[in-house]
């Protein structure tokens, strides 16, 4: 055997060896997932209630989804809460800006999931939805459960704001989702982050007829 022949033959035996101690190390870890699950979600509701940057509004709502809901959408807040352009740290609370090494780190309630985001691209400026709920008391101004998870699913944009893209885009789509942490959320979860949606303060945010307005209660 030479040189080249055994060094390939130890690669391969080491790349097995790496497979089956993932497979191994993501069987137990589901397998305790599994046993801890409900631990797991209590855990989480609790913590999902004390990291809520904003008075959440539970009357009529299921609270272990809500608090469930706030633990699993932290993600949202980075390109559904923004400031005005010119003022980008009003997004956070004095005391509590991250880039400053403050903490906690407390976003602006004014601004919270408002929307206003702009993803600048040479084919257009594309920007986040305001996901509050309006005088409905249901979430990104008024959308049943159904749209949220089509939206969620499969990033069609019911606004129909950008129909003109040229290809490869699809106009129909939001184009910076659906994004591929939420697309494969289980429908539990996703209705946790609808529950917490509804139960956060209305933002008006722009005058109508911006498609980030909201008719607040």
């Amino acid at each position: 055997m030479t040189q080249r022949q055994f060094l390939k033959t130890i690669g391969a035996g080491a790349a097995l060896a790496v497979v089956v101690l993932g497979g191994l190390l993501i069987g137990s870890r589901r397998g305790e997932a599994f046993q801890n699950q409900g631990n797991d979600d209590e855990s989480r509701i609790q913590q999902g209630f004390a990291i809520a940057p904003v008075p959440l509004n539970v009357i009529g709502k299921n609270r272990a989804l809500v608090g469930l809901g706030s633990y699993i959408q932290v993600d949202c807040n980075g390109c559904h809460t923004s400031a005005p352009a010119d003022k980008p740290f009003l997004e956070w609370v004095p005391g509590g800006i991250p880039y400053w090494g403050q903490r906690p780190t407390k976003v602006n309630p004014a601004f919270y999931l408002g929307g206003g985001q702009a993803f600048v691209t040479p084919f257009g400026t594309f920007i986040s939805r305001n996901l509050t709920p309006d005088k409905t008391g249901l979430p990104e101004g008024g959308r049943p459960f159904s749209e949220f998870v089509r939206i969620m699913r499969t990033g069609v944009d019911l606004d129909h704001l950008h129909p003109n893209l040229p290809p490869p885009f699809d106009g129909s789509l939001l184009q910076i989702m659906p994004w591929p942490t939420f697309q494969n959320m289980t429908d539990h979860d996703l209705r946790a982050v609808y529950e917490y949606l509804s139960a956060i303060p209305c933002i008006a945010g722009p005058a109508a007829p911006s498609p980030l307005h909201n008719d607040c209660p």
